[in-house]
C-alpha cells in the first residue's frame, strides 16, 4: 500500500497557517478541525508545521503566551515529507524514528496534503485484514 492509496481516500482538504499568525489561533483551527498539526505555508511553499506538541513544549511548558507568539517562532522548519509513490511501511518507519505523528505529502514542490499516524495505521491494519482474507480463501479452496 502506498500514499496514495491513503490521499484518495482523504477529503483533499489542507488545512494550514502563515507564520504570521499567533499560537493561539493555530491551536484555536486544530480544536476546530479535530486535527493536531497545521501546516504552516507562504503563497503555497511549505515553510514549516506546527502541532499540539509544539504548543505544549514550547509554549506552555516554557510560559510563553500564545496570544502573543507568532507561529514562525516555534513551528518546525526541517519538514520531513513523503510523496505518493511512498509505502506505508516507510512512512511508519520515519515517524516511530523521527518521533512525530504527521506528514505532509510533497509532489515535485506541491503540497497535496496530510497523513497522520492514525491514517497510517488504519492503512496497515486494512492491509493485513484483506491478507489474512485471502490466505482464507486459499485454503479453503
Amino acid at each position: 500500500m502506498k500514499v496514495s492509496d491513503i490521499l484518495q481516500r482523504k477529503d483533499g482538504k489542507i488545512f494550514s497557517v502563515t507564520g504570521e499568525v499567533s499560537v493561539y489561533e493555530a491551536v484555536k483551527i486544530m480544536g476546530e478541525k479535530n486535527i493536531g498539526a497545521l501546516l504552516v505555508m507562504e503563497n503555497d511553499n511549505l515553510k514549516g508545521i506546527i502541532s499540539e506538541r509544539d504548543y505544549a513544549r514550547k509554549i506552555v511548558l516554557k510560559g510563553k503566551m500564545s496570544r502573543e507568539t507568532l507561529v514562525r517562532e516555534i513551528m518546525t522548519e526541517q519538514v520531513i515529507t513523503v510523496n505518493t509513490a511512498d509505502q506505508i511501511e516507510r512512512c511508519m518507519e520515519l515517524m516511530s524514528e523521527k518521533h512525530i505523528r504527521h506528514l505532509p505529502i510533497v509532489e515535485n514542490g506541491k503540497v497535496l496534503g496530510m497523513i497522520s499516524i492514525g491514517d497510517v495505521v488504519n492503512a496497515i491494519i486494512e492491509s493485513q485484514k484483506e491478507t489474512i482474507e485471502h490466505l482464507k480463501n486459499y485454503i479453503t479452496q
